[in-house]
């Protein structure tokens, strides 16, 4: 295990990852480093530094750190006002949006207490966050759109440590989850950002395999799991590499292991099991299962969390839809790390998943598309989007193709085919 000054100079190679793959800076745009309910927060201050001193180093022309407090979130949703929350929101987003019509590149170090809403009714939770996500929504329709680079990757915090590493004396857990992340996101070799050219040129190779099969349905089979879900005519699978109106290549997730694609608003059918664990908004839940009608979800319920599933599910009309599935091998470096990271940027790159809600426009023209346009292609639209993951090396996955033919995709949570 890395620590002290091996670890930092580790640590300097990962935030190099951030800034030339991650939101790839360009000289003379603007760094911003949280944003929005994604502050960055005291505890990472010398990570914070490091983006810094890259970021101006790769031609920044202004890095801004925005600094928060998550405890601070806390108690303002248990005791503060939700209207001068709002307005406080409001402010923030005028912001983050001048910024971005000046070429802005957007990086979110997401690293929440597991436990921070302990104790609050999930309801409270759900009011506030979703009150700061509608003011954020077109700001974020933006970025779902990719009309500018964004990335989100993490550091660690005494707390997520805390939760993920109970049985290491306390003063060992930070430094643990550090050489974990590293691991995780590729990170912790001598070339990172050679390694994710590598990677990335991998992961873009088995999109396109899945793209060229013209699949017309998925068949999910695994225990507690008999799922169909049906693809618009002209959808493309994607994977970690986006691209700006300008053409400058970004990678929005550090971990990434999945290729995806969007569903057909109202074309899956069956019954589905979570695999691991959700952390949500504070909330645990687990034992997940949904049933699908016409692509609908129409029974939902959990062995723990249920209500917190329920506030998920009831957000708006299009939280009882999908809006991504996503394919990862149990071969991930992430699912080989054995353990729940309470934290879904890590754990939806261990299994297979499912996200709830709003969908990216992976379709033929998909960016072109007003918001209006959606519904009639297909696309689902909706305040929230939640990962649950549902992969495991019990699970089969076939595709039917538009010819007819049927293709064996996954056996027992690996690629069935090479590429």
């Amino acid at each position: 295990m890395l620590t002290g000054n091996a670890l930092r100079d580790q640590l300097r190679k990962y935030a190099e990852l951030a800034v030339k793959v991650g939101v790839n800076l360009q000289p003379g745009q603007h760094l911003v480093i949280g944003y929005g309910i994604r502050q960055v927060l005291p505890e990472h201050v010398e990570f914070a530094r490091m983006l810094t001193e890259v970021g101006y180093e790769a031609g920044a022309k202004f890095v801004h750190v925005d600094w928060g407090d998550e405890w601070w979130v806390r108690e303002t949703i248990l005791r503060g006002d939700l209207e001068t929350f709002k307005s406080r929101a409001r402010h923030q987003v005028e912001w983050v949006q001048r910024l971005a019509d000046e070429g802005a590149v957007y990086l979110a170090l997401p690293a929440t207490d597991p436990d921070l809403f302990a104790g609050i009714d999930p309801k409270q939770v759900t009011a506030f966050l979703n009150a700061q996500a509608e003011i954020f929504r077109p700001f974020n329709d933006k970025r779902t759109n990719d009309e500018y680079a964004w990335s989100l990757m993490s550091a660690p915090t005494q707390a997520w440590a805390d939760k993920v590493f109970p049985e290491l004396p306390p003063e060992h857990r930070l430094d643990a989850l550090w050489n974990d992340i590293l691991i995780c996101s590729r990170a912790d070799g001598p070339d990172p950002v050679g390694a994710w050219r590598e990677h990335l040129e991998n992961l873009k190779k088995r999109a396109q395999w899945l793209t060229d099969l013209r699949i017309h349905r998925l068949h999910y089979r695994a225990p507690g799991t008999d799922l169909t879900v049906e693809l618009p005519e002209t959808h493309y699978w994607a994977a970690a590499s986006n691209q700006t109106p300008q053409g400058v290549a970004f990678v929005a997730n550090i971990p990434t292991e999945e290729v995806y694609t969007v569903p057909l608003r109202e074309g899956v059918e069956g019954t589905v099991s979570s695999t691991m664990p959700l952390n949500h908004n504070g909330s645990l839940i687990e034992g997940i299962r949904l049933r699908f009608e016409k692509g609908k979800i129409v029974e939902a319920t959990a062995d723990r969390g249920e209500n917190a599933l329920r506030h998920i599910v009831e957000t708006d009309e299009g939280s009882r839809y999908l809006g991504e599935i996503s394919l990862v091998p149990v071969d991930s470096p992430i699912f080989q790390r054995g353990r729940l990271f309470y934290n879904t940027l890590f754990d939806e790159n261990a299994s297979c998943h499912l996200a709830i809600g709003n969908a990216y426009p992976l379709i033929e023209g998909g960016h072109d598309l007003d918001r209006a346009a959606w519904r009639a292609a297909g696309l689902n639209q909706s305040l929230v989007h939640v990962d649950f993951m549902v992969g495991s090396d019990r699970m089969d996955i076939d595709a039917e193709t538009r010819s007819g033919e049927t293709v064996p995709i996954f056996r027992s949570g690996r690629w069935a085919e090479s590429v």
